[in-house]
């Protein structure tokens, strides 16, 4: 099974609308998003962080901000987060970098959300070339993600 018929069979079982996006390999986060015809703040970036214990999360972060690593490890109460290599990431995933979602990850792990997250949104859609669009509202209760302030 390929990423993007992961991403949209997790989608189907989990009740949220997704529709796939082929675009042009984008240099930057604002040039996908002009792609897209969507604002940078519009495109979220899927980062997989690395707990202390050895698990991981994902983090959603809008495409305008960055991570905020004092916040995030206040919500999920911990003293040590990183980002892990690409390789790791891929293993913990199943994605490579630049198609990461939660949808279809190979592992399950849980989902923190900016609070910034809102409205009509793309994500990573399990391949290169491809962006997935989504209702926040509908990803974030269908993933049951931990909604935030997570992100400067």
């Amino acid at each position: 099974m390929t990423g993007r018929e992961r991403v949209l069979a997790d989608a189907t079982a989990r009740g949220i609308n997704i529709e796939f996006v082929e675009r042009q390999a984008a240099r930057s986060l604002d040039e996908a998003a002009a792609l897209l015809g969507l604002p940078a703040s519009s495109v979220i970036k899927t980062l997989v962080v690395k707990r202390h214990d050895g698990d991981f999360l994902f983090a959603l972060v809008p495409g305008d901000r960055q991570i905020s690593w004092g916040k995030l490890r206040a919500v999920v109460g911990v003293n040590k987060l990183k980002l892990p290599d690409a390789s790791v990431a891929l293993e913990a995933t199943g994605y490579e970098r630049g198609t990461i979602v939660p949808l279809g990850s190979t592992n399950p792990w849980p989902v923190y959300a900016d609070s910034r997250v809102a409205g009509r949104i793309a994500l990573g859609a399990g391949q290169h070339g491809v962006s997935a669009l989504v209702d926040a509202d509908q990803l974030i209760a269908g993933l049951g993600a931990t909604v935030a302030d997570i992100t400067d």
